[in-house]
């Protein structure tokens, strides 16, 4: 992999206004679970823009190395699933390279299986925690034969001849540790119950309902959910439009809003309720966002934004709002920076287990360009200069995190001076299309050793 390699700066210059309409990729939640429940399900599973990035590749591979067939036809990939319960031992240890959401998910779902799996990865996912996921799957009768120190990769995993079905409360607000107990009850007898105090993205829940699944949510008086799935049920599969992903919208979204005078489209948004804390917030800070067409695409809603230069203001944005934003607090602190006054964020701890130590890696990379900007533990405040003034010049540490070099070469397009990444490389994980995308719209940024 091309990770470990001669790192790929790139240097992002104040813009003219961008103007243009962008599609942008499918959604990478929706893509990585398209591909594990068609290969799970029977029958054939269709699926139309899926995000053909390299970690939703790896969750393919995966199901491949356990019986699925996956081909490309065209625009569409076509799948025959296994059926549930059928899925084989694979003859290799799973790479996920660096997709923590595919090795994650992954894990619940072989982990009750009778067989043993081995999951390996990337140096940065290699640096992250698993137990999260998998102190539910040995309540279930998972064992762990094999890990490195702290439950980490090369990790390996050996199911139960019948695993327990569990009520688990989710101790963390993260759709992958839900997500994960979910798919282990697939292959387990009886009704299992994850109890979840914070909503987090439901997309597994309403995926697997749609794939056929005996799955139930009912939320208390108080707002926590309860989610009933009964286990070895049958999978049917089904045909996927994938909706355009909106963290990765979030990027064209703010240069548009930090760069005066821009005007643009972006087609085809996820619009999740659990997904669209960023687009709240910045709506806030006074961002010209207008919501245009809203549609409703396998069961999600869809729309598509018009996004105008605007002067943004601070606002103070409430932890309880970040599990619908998480992803996208790098490039809101960058939007931060050119708004009037502090923007303070609060509830960051899981910024902290991301690609790198996000919430760090943000706060180093805004110092390095001049922001004026103070790390907690679990908050980050921004004191932003209207118009960029003074800001840029430096050079980011990406630490192999694709938002963070994203989010930076976004604020190069509005700052005073260039801001420049120390390597791109990673951007394919999730955007492949991120250089080009931006371009046509406008942006002046030169891959300087690409």
């Amino acid at each position: 992999m091309s990770h470990q390699a001669v790192p790929q700066p790139a240097v992002a210059r104040k813009s003219k206004s961008l103007s243009g309409t962008a599609r942008i990729p499918g959604d990478k939640s929706i893509s990585h679970r398209s591909f594990m429940f068609g290969g799970l399900a029977s029958g054939e599973t269709r699926i139309t823009g899926l995000l053909e990035g390299e970690d939703v590749m790896r969750t393919g591979d995966a199901m491949k190395a356990m019986g699925a067939h996956i081909d490309r036809r065209g625009a569409e990939w076509i799948i025959t699933g296994t059926g549930n319960g059928a899925l084989l031992q694979a003859e290799a240890p799973l790479d996920f390279g660096n997709a923590g959401t595919g090795s994650r998910l992954t894990m619940g779902l072989v982990g009750t299986y009778d067989m043993e799996t081995t999951f390996i990865g990337d140096a940065s996912l290699s640096g992250r925690p698993m137990g999260r996921v998998l102190d539910p799957l040995r309540q279930m009768g998972v064992q762990v034969i094999d890990a490195a120190p702290g439950d980490r990769m090369p990790l390996t995993l050996r199911g139960p001849r019948q695993a327990a079905p569990i009520t688990y409360r989710v101790p963390m607000a993260s759709a992958q540790v839900k997500s994960a107990v979910l798919l282990a009850a697939l292959n387990t007898p009886g009704i299992t119950t994850v109890i979840e105090p914070v909503m987090t993205r439901d997309h597994t829940e309403k995926m697997l309902k749609g794939f056929g699944a005996n799955i139930e949510v009912e939320t208390d008086e108080q707002g926590v959910r309860h989610i009933f799935i009964e286990g070895q049920g049958k999978l049917t599969g089904q045909v996927i439009a994938v909706p355009g992903d909106p963290s990765s919208a979030g990027f064209p979204l703010v240069a548009a809003l930090i760069v005066p005078g821009s005007d643009i489209t972006i087609e085809n948004v996820l619009m999740n309720p659990t997904r669209t804390g960023l687009i709240t917030t910045l709506i806030e800070m006074g961002g010209k966002i207008d919501i245009l067409n809203p549609r409703n695409a396998g069961g999600e809603d869809v729309a598509d934004l018009r996004v105008r230069g605007s002067e943004l203001k601070g606002v103070k944005v409430p932890a309880e709002r970040a599990p619908s934003m998480i992803d996208e607090y790098p490039v809101l602190a960058v939007a931060a920076c050119f708004a009037e006054g502090e923007t303070l964020m609060q509830g960051l701890e899981e910024l902290r287990v991301k690609e790198s130590d996000r919430l760090a890696a943000v706060a180093r990379g805004l110092e390095a360009n001049g922001a004026d900007c103070t790390e907690g533990e679990t908050t980050l405040s921004v004191r932003g200069v209207p118009g960029g003034k003074g800001l840029g010049g430096g050079t980011v540490k990406t630490h192999l995190d694709h938002r963070i070099a994203m989010s930076f070469l976004v604020m190069g397009l509005a700052s005073e001076k260039p801001v420049t990444v120390d390597d791109q490389a990673m951007i394919a994980t999730s955007f492949p299309e991120f250089m080009g995308l931006m371009a046509d719209l406008g942006a002046e940024i030169d891959q300087t050793a690409a």
